[in-house]
């Protein structure tokens, strides 16, 4: 294939891929056609809609994603839980189960798509979930556990967190098999210097690793929605498409405020009021994650109180903390046009440097399933991703002139993969605020991608790594020989991989090339954040009766990918809440 070619083939790939990080996932597709999933039977589940007016529990989840799911199992299993979810089942829709029907989730823009879009202050495209499994619907499936200096530095208990782990693992982790693209790149980040070999582990360990998977052998995928079937199916009620719209509380003269219960709507706008039971230690858990959490805190009266004046929002709490220090692990890439056919690989090895960045890699040639490249991606009209598209390249024309491209093109230009790194931490951070008084909305957030110049550093370090990978021994039989790093720089330098301007020596400067070609990872948290919003049990500072339990209340993301540890905090904290009461009734103070 002639280099120009290749040059419009790269165009494509990152015009259907890139221009809408979330469909960076589309490559994790596989080819092969998967029969339907078992579904669990889940007689507790049901739509929001048949739901009582008023209704009573010990505790109330909101937010059924990552963490809530593992949560509300765990309580229920001697206390009556409510579990409230935004979204609908996983379960039966095989764009989300099945491997194989990936990128139409993703590309799914309807409103009750289970992945909503979002755009950063900082020009960055980004997805939240909203669906029964949160983030682990949606994810490319990676499964790796924190490090042990994470979890001492979260005053976590090592065996509790060891024991919620592999309780997490029964049900959803699994050994990938590791084929032709990520073998290279495994034994290309050894002949660079990222050792020892540690092989398939779930353990974060400096070097280079095989991680876990949620997708099993089947190209099914296995979220935390599954850790539900650990839950008492007589004492948890799980609702779809509930919405909730403020938390309410308790106030006594200039006693503290106390969480009492929720507001939330159903699918057709209805009004339902979840109580707490009386008694001393039943709680309200807020587990709707980075994005949702603190926008539910400040809806329902918690947060900087000037923001919740100028929304007209009755101030329960001054909390000028809540929404702070947002942080997206930002995530640079570069693709490779490979001269052979490649396998379709979800992210399965990483290296895990010294010097704080993760390299990941993805490879695969059908994207969606599609016979012809038209079918391909964000730009297919099938599915409607171009309506994402800034308003000024939305054009028919454009629309038109890419279709006409991919169709011109040879299929071996849809060969290939990524390298990816993305950098621990971060260490820097921006700020969440409300756009809206309606949940469903997305507020608006700035992350602040490279603020500070440590992240920037651990940015360029990755780079040159990938650069080394790519040059490697292991790696060639998937480099064309007359394409150089420099070149491959600069394919993707200018991609529109977000909406930010370019520059014109961004493939010549590193530092450039990550501010340029930044994109999300979906590892976004903060906003609750331990020590300044909720304290070390999360327990949501100057209230009574309400937690905060998710990726929000995190300084850091954990590990190379966050899931495992979120899913195993849900059953951490869940175990803990409950050992904690029994010990209190044990105490004689009992349950009134």
């Amino acid at each position: 294939m002639h280099g120009s070619a290749l040059l419009s083939a790269m165009d494509v790939w990152w015009l259907r891929l890139i221009l809408l990080p979330t469909t960076l996932a589309l490559f994790f597709l596989s080819p092969q056609h998967c029969s339907s999933q078992k579904v669990p039977n889940y007689t507790f589940m049901r739509s929001a809609t048949t739901a009582s007016n008023i209704s009573y529990y010990d505790y109330i989840v909101i937010g059924g994603g990552t963490a809530g799911c593992p949560l509300a199992a765990t309580l229920s299993q001697n206390y009556r839980v409510l579990l409230l979810e935004r979204g609908g089942s996983p379960y039966g829709n095989p764009n989300i189960t099945n491997l194989a029907a990936f990128g139409a989730a993703l590309s799914d823009t309807s409103p009750t798509s289970p992945a909503q879009r979002f755009i950063s202050e900082d020009g960055v495209i980004n997805s939240r979930a909203r669906v029964l499994g949160g983030g682990s619907c949606l994810n490319a499936g990676f499964y790796t556990r924190a490090g042990p200096n994470y979890i001492r530095e979260a005053g976590w208990d090592g065996r509790a967190v060891n024991e919620a782990y592999r309780w997490v693992e029964k049900k959803v982790a699994f050994e990938p098999k590791v084929q032709q693209w990520q073998s290279a790149v495994r034994d290309g980040l050894l002949e660079v210097g990222v050792v020892p070999n540690n092989g398939f582990t779930y353990d974060h360990i400096y070097g280079t690793k095989v991680g876990g998977t949620i997708f099993d052998q089947n190209g099914y995928r296995h979220t935390s929605a599954d850790l539900l079937q650990y839950a008492n199916p007589s004492r948890i009620t799980v609702l779809l498409h509930a919405s909730v719209h403020r938390i309410l509380f308790r106030t006594k003269g200039g006693s503290r405020p106390k969480a009492q219960g929720v507001v939330f709507r159903d699918a057709l706008g209805r009004k339902h009021r979840a109580f707490l039971r009386r008694g001393p230690r039943n709680e309200i858990i807020v587990s709707a994650g980075a994005l949702g959490s603190p926008q539910l805190l400040m809806l329902s009266g918690i947060g900087p109180e000037r923001q919740l004046r100028a929304h007209n929002i009755n101030v329960t709490l001054d909390q000028p903390l809540v929404g702070q220090g947002m942080s997206d692990n930002p995530m640079n890439a570069v693709f490779i046009p490979s001269p052979v056919p490649v396998e379709v690989s979800l992210i399965e090895v990483v290296g895990i440097t010294k010097f704080g960045t993760y390299i990941e890699a993805a490879s695969g040639e059908n994207f969606a399933g599609g016979t012809s490249p038209r079918d391909f991606g964000m730009f297919s009209s099938k599915i409607g991703q171009f309506s994402t598209v800034p308003p000024k390249q939305r054009s028919p024309e454009a629309l038109k002139k890419a279709i006409e491209m991919m169709d011109t093109l040879d299929h071996a230009a849809f060969r290939g993969g990524f390298i990816l790194e993305k950098i621990m931490g971060p260490i820097s951070t921006g700020h969440m605020e409300l756009r809206t008084l309606n949940p469903n909305d997305n507020p608006s957030v700035t992350f602040n991608y490279f603020k500070e110049p440590r992240d920037l550093q651990r940015c360029v370090q990755g780079l040159r790594t990938i650069e080394k990978v790519i040059d490697s021994k292991p790696f060639a039989p998937f480099r064309y020989v007359n394409m150089p790093v420099p070149v491959l720089l600069n394919m993707t330098a200018n991609s529109p991989v977000n909406l930010l301007p370019r520059h014109s020596n961004s493939s010549l400067s590193l530092e450039q090339f990550c501010r340029d070609t930044v994109m999300t990872i979906w590892h976004y948290h903060g906003g609750c954040q331990v020590g300044r919003v909720v304290d070390s049990d999360y327990k949501v500072l100057g209230v009574d009766a309400l937690r905060v339990i998710d990726g929000s209340t995190f300084n850091y993301s954990p590990g190379t990918n966050p899931q495992a540890t979120v899913m195993m905090l849900g059953r951490y904290m869940g175990v803990k809440m409950l050992k904690e009461r029994l010990a209190f009734d044990a105490d004689g103070m009992g349950r009134v």
